[in-house]
């Protein structure tokens, strides 16, 4: 265990508590009292013993979400808002400890998980200011009086990743306005600030409503998609895992699943674009800040052969100038993988890349030096001559990796963005408004932009198609996916 004298004052002290899940409104230990260490990627020492949860706590908090579900139902939209309302000023107000926490649990730098808690925060607050909008029709029918209803679905479980922890950990906001106890469950990567979250949450819904369960592996996660009383998963992570889900899900009975998946998404700047902006919106897209670690990340850079040394150089200039080390420290710009095996995959995809003919123009592994002697880093890493069917150009690698592939004409842009198994988000960089809707409409990409990358707006729909997922997420859409229709149609005597 790394001692607190090894650490800032400030994290050992949100380090020092007796991490519990929260089941039936009370924090608890695991029911086989078992417990898992978490390792810190910033330090590679224990900082943490977890409560490692099993399937007898799944069916727990199951049980108390099911018990919970007429009252919860029961509760009007309005009040369901202002209790998840009441929620996001709790973690306003403990905003610095969540992100701390996130920071030394995940790598990500004290600036990057303050902005995740401003993230979660707002979106919180945006669905509750969506409650009203929980809403049916009326249908002209006939004579008779044909309306829908939306209902709350039934018992949600919630599966979020590692990348952002705090910030997807808040996911629980729409199926809680809409009316569903929701389980939530965190990444036993980084499960830290979503274990302090529900400490925070006990006393704000009634008993049931919100749980928060994790284990060391796959068992929690298979026993919630597999319990017949989960009746809505949603979903954010990797493909392969997202496939296991659905799978599953199906196995188990007629589930309503989402699901959030990887990318490898394309960014295509035309020779006519504002080259310097382009440049900053790759670096920007790439999620550097976070080590690549990103769904969104636009790991394929798609350069007009004519402007290609050009922007390549520009590229390589701003990452360059970028600050990589201690997450903590406020100067720093880019932390940690998560952990060692995120590492070396990182790692491996570069050799693998260079093996198949890339050229490493930065980066390319460890950053050297004393500061790099303890710590998870992988420097940000520029990859020119890549072909559109290499290994690195077609498979996401969750890492700080961008890859550079040139072409010619527009269809061949188009052709080498769409020509992988992904289809997250994807976006155009030209000064010609006819090429740009062209290009977009031609992407297979659920969320592009225009001269724009990575940045999320609230309540436009996020969410990808093909391997990258089903449904939308930070938007009505998304809240709307947490109910049933039920039409009702009133007849009348004549």
């Amino acid at each position: 265990m790394t001692k607190p004298d090894s650490l800032p004052a400030s994290v050992a002290r949100v380090l020092d508590r007796d991490w519990r899940l929260l089941v039936a409104g009370e924090p608890r230990a695991a029911r086989s009292g078992r417990t898992f260490q978490r390792v810190s990627p910033v330090t590679e020492t224990v900082i943490a013993e977890v409560p490692d949860a099993d399937a007898t706590d799944v069916d727990d908090a199951v049980s108390a979400a099911n018990a919970a579900r007429s009252l919860w139902r029961d509760t009007t939209a309005v009040e369901r808002a202002a209790l998840v309302r009441r929620l996001a000023d709790i973690v306003e107000e403990h905003g610095e400890e969540l992100a701390l926490l996130d920071t030394i649990d995940s790598g990500s730098p004290i600036s990057g998980s303050r902005v995740d808690v401003a993230v979660a925060v707002a979106q919180l607050r945006l669905f509750a200011g969506l409650a009203l909008e929980l809403k049916g029709d009326s249908i002209p029918a006939s004579n008779a009086l044909h309306v829908t209803v939306r209902e709350p679905v039934g018992v949600v479980a919630r599966i979020v990743p590692f990348n952002h922890p705090l910030m997807f950990a808040c996911k629980v906001g729409a199926p809680l306005v809409a009316g569903n106890p929701t389980i939530l469950k965190p990444p036993e990567a980084a499960p830290l600030s979503a274990l302090r979250l529900a400490e925070l949450a006990a006393g704000v819904f009634p008993p049931g409503v919100l749980s928060v369960v994790v284990g060391d592996g796959p068992v929690v996660p298979d026993a919630l998609v597999r319990h017949p009383r989960v009746r809505r998963i949603g979903f954010i992570g990797s493909e392969p895992t997202g496939r296991a889900i659905q799978l599953a899900a199906a196995e188990s009975g007629i589930k309503n699943v989402t699901l959030e998946l990887g990318g490898k998404n394309a960014i295509v700047v035309f020779a006519d674009a504002d080259l310097d902006a382009a440049a900053e919106g790759a670096v920007f897209g790439m999620n550097f800040t976070w080590s690549g670690q990103s769904c969104g990340s636009n790991s394929r850079l798609l350069v007009q052969r004519e402007v290609h040394d050009e922007v390549v150089a520009r590229i390589v200039e701003l990452i360059e100038r970028r600050r990589i080390g201690d997450p903590l420290a406020e100067w720093s710009e880019q932390g940690t993988m998560i952990n060692r095996a995120q590492y070396e995959r990182s790692l491996r995809y570069i050799d693998i890349a260079v093996d198949e003919g890339a050229k490493v123009i930065t980066g390319g592994g460890r950053p050297s030096g004393p500061a790099f002697e303890r710590g998870l880093y992988v420097a940000p890493t520029v990859l020119t001559n890549v072909t559109p069917n290499a290994r690195i150009a077609q498979e996401e690698v969750f890492g700080p990796v961008l890859s550079v592939i040139p072409f010619d004409t527009e269809e061949e842009a188009i052709e080498i963005a769409n020509g992988v198994e992904y289809g997250l988000t994807a976006s155009v960089w030209t000064r010609d408004l006819d090429r740009a809707h062209r290009v977009i409409r031609e992407f297979e990409a659920g969320h592009t932009w225009i001269n724009g990358s990575s940045l999320h707006f609230p309540n436009v729909p996020f969410g990808g198609v093909k391997g990258s997922g089903v449904g939308r997420e930070e938007s009505l859409e998304e809240l709307l996916s947490y109910t049933e229709l039920k039409a009702i149609n009133v007849m009348f005597r004549r």
